[in-house]
Parts: structure tokens; C-alpha cells; sequence
């Protein structure tokens, strides 16, 4: 496999505040890693020191850009950071996942509207076209976003909490497009809830200011306890689970 990005002793955070440290982490064409830890440990900002978003205060972040370029690279933000008072409809949001192909000021075409329609079709919104974020449940909004992160055709996919606002009927579909897309892209995709995409991720990486990679997508207590990786184990129906103590 080869690899897309990687970073190397990366420290990164917000003025002068450390979020993290010593950051090492390699991507591959083909990975699907599941990002964990802590709520402020820096799973988003990892994400962002890799969409450029964030620069590093030391260290290096290198793209292979024979395979990876800033544009092939799609990100589904936090649905908390999204304001959706903003009156842009479901086909505004989506086609705005080209602007980083065509820039901000150049008008889409027949052709970018075509994929539009066919990324609304593809997220089941049909008839939502016109809807505006403020008209839709968190799961609709949570699809118009994974529609603008993959309507550029991206070769890494980055996911941030995804999870906590796909709705039930979507779920399912949710995880089986995921290993769908996992054939032609990497994925990123932060998440608490471990019980439902250690079913699907490939590996792991903890994150609690540093970094620890796991290459198995099975986690034990004693291995989160090392990684000093505190997390809420959450299931969803009769899956067998760990309930796993407060880290100290």
C-alpha cells in the first residue's frame, strides 16, 4: 500500500495552548482507522493539522501528492460547528464540496449540478433539494454533509463524530456506504462510541494529546489503560461488549 499523508513529531493547538504532542501517524491508501479518545484529547484538531486547517507548531505533516492533493481530501465537520440558520439549500451545501476544485467566485456548471443530483440521490435526500439545513432532522443534515465530502471524489475521507447524528434508518446504510467507499479511498473517522465502528474500522488510533496506534480493530481494557485513553464504550442491541472502568 501506499502512503497518503504523514505526520511526524507534529505538536499543534490553538494560540498557545498544546492540544497535541509528538504526534506521529502514517495513512495508507486502503486504511479505515477509528480516531478515540477523550472529549478534548484532539481528535478534531488532528483531523484539521491533516486537512491543513491547523499548522503544526513543530514537526511535519507530508502528503504523497503523486496520490493525495488539499482538493482530494473531503471532511465532514462536527454537525455542532455547522450553522444551519444559514438559508442554504441541501443542493447550495452539497455542491459548495467543489469549491475547493473551482474556487469560491467560479459558477457550477451543468455538469457539477449533475453530480449534485446524483450525490442527493446516492444519500437518499430526493426531494430535498430545495430544503434548506433549519427544515431537516440531524440525520438528513448529517447525509447533505457526507454528500459534500464526497462529491469531489476525494482520495481520503476524514469523519468527525459522524456518528452522533445519523439517524436510525440511515445507520445501517451509514456503515455499509463506509466499506463501500473504504475500497476507493481512506477513511478518518472520529468517534466515542467504539462499541458500533470497532465492527468496521480496520485500526485505531488513540488520541489524549499523544498518539498510540493500534493495527487490530480489537481494543482490550488493558491496552486503553496503557494508552491512557479514557472512552465511553457505547452498544446499540444485543452486542456482546466490555463495559470498561474510569481510567485514572
Amino acid at each position: 500500500m501506499k502512503k497518503l499523508v504523514e505526520l511526524i513529531d507534529v505538536t499543534a493547538g490553538y494560540n498557545s495552548k498544546v492540544v497535541l504532542e509528538d504526534v506521529n501517524l502514517t495513512v495508507y491508501e486502503e486504511d479505515f482507522i477509528g480516531i478515540i479518545g477523550p472529549n478534548g484529547g484532539g481528535k478534531t484538531t488532528l483531523l484539521k493539522v491533516i486537512l491543513g486547517m491547523v499548522k503544526p507548531m513543530k514537526g511535519t505533516v507530508i502528503y504523497n501528492h503523486e496520490m493525495l492533493k488539499r482538493t482530494d481530501i473531503g471532511y465532514l465537520p462536527q454537525l455542532s460547528s455547522v450553522d444551519i440558520s444559514f438559508p442554504l439549500t441541501v443542493t447550495d451545501v452539497i455542491l459548495s464540496g467543489l469549491m475547493m476544485h473551482k474556487g469560491v467566485y467560479v459558477k457550477m456548471n451543468r455538469e457539477d449540478r449533475k453530480k449534485a443530483d446524483g450525490i442527493i440521490d446516492e444519500m437518499g435526500l430526493k426531494g430535498f433539494e430545495k430544503a434548506t439545513l433549519a427544515e431537516l432532522s440531524g440525520g438528513q443534515i448529517q447525509r447533505v454533509f457526507l454528500g459534500r465530502a464526497l462529491i469531489g471524489n476525494p482520495r481520503l475521507l476524514l469523519l468527525d463524530e459522524p456518528d452522533n447524528f445519523v439517524d436510525t434508518t440511515f445507520e445501517n446504510e451509514f456503515y455499509i456506504k463506509l466499506h463501500e467507499l473504504n475500497s476507493r479511498m481512506a477513511i478518518l473517522m472520529a468517534s466515542h462510541d467504539v462499541g458500533t465502528i470497532s465492527y468496521h474500522v480496520k485500526s485505531y488510533a488513540c488520541v489524549n494529546r499523544h498518539l498510540h496506534y493500534h493495527p487490530s480493530p480489537e481494543l482490550t481494557e488493558e491496552q486503553l489503560s496503557a494508552y491512557n485513553c479514557p472512552i465511553q464504550l457505547v452498544t446499540h442491541g444485543p452486542v456482546p461488549h466490555t463495559v470498561l472502568k474510569k481510567h485514572d
